[in-house]
């Protein structure tokens, strides 16, 4: 999933999953017949405690191209660090010309994000967050973006195992 290798994949069976659909787009064939018409859906799936997956669905009407994508979301679920209810630090990613910036919120401030970031981060199960998308609004490309800087993340516990020192001289400084 989007280059990464050293993110922990979740198998779906025996969780309880969200799907939101965050958009669907139609699109156009011309041919020497006419023009056809399909679907392209995309679906954020997610169990609301820290594993999510994204999925992407094409076919001639809506409900086959969701149920596509909902399939497609369960193959690529991934398992995100967490903070409590809020991210382990700040992330800025770019996926094509979408970019996002995520900054940790205290309890209590709520989820500040919209459109495709809101619906990543609520399948994640994050509450407390401070973000923005700037650049494309392609709802694909935010998805991936949002995505790429979850892969990102890395809790206090897997630092201080890389660095080989305790967690608290991490948390230190």
């Amino acid at each position: 999933m989007l280059g990464f290798n050293n993110i922990e994949k979740v198998k779906p069976g025996g969780l309880e999953l969200v799907d939101r659909l965050v958009g669907v787009q139609r699109v156009t064939k011309v041919t020497k017949g006419g023009r056809t018409f399909g679907f392209s859906a995309i679906v954020v799936v997610g169990d609301e405690k820290g594993v999510v997956g994204y999925g992407l669905g094409k076919s001639k009407d809506v409900a086959t191209a969701i149920q596509k994508a909902i399939e497609d979301g369960k193959k690529n679920l991934v398992r995100i660090p967490l903070d409590g209810h809020t991210i382990p630090h700040t992330q800025e990613s770019r996926y094509s010309g979408a970019q996002i910036f995520m900054r940790p919120a205290s309890e209590g401030t709520g989820l500040i994000a919209g459109g495709a970031v809101r619906a990543v981060l609520e399948s994640v199960g994050i509450q407390d967050v401070l973000s923005k998308s700037k650049g494309s609004s392609n709802p694909h490309n935010v998805v991936k973006a949002t995505m790429k800087a979850l892969l990102n993340m890395r809790s206090v516990n897997e630092i201080s195992r890389l660095r080989g020192i305790p967690v608290s001289k991490v948390l230190k400084g």
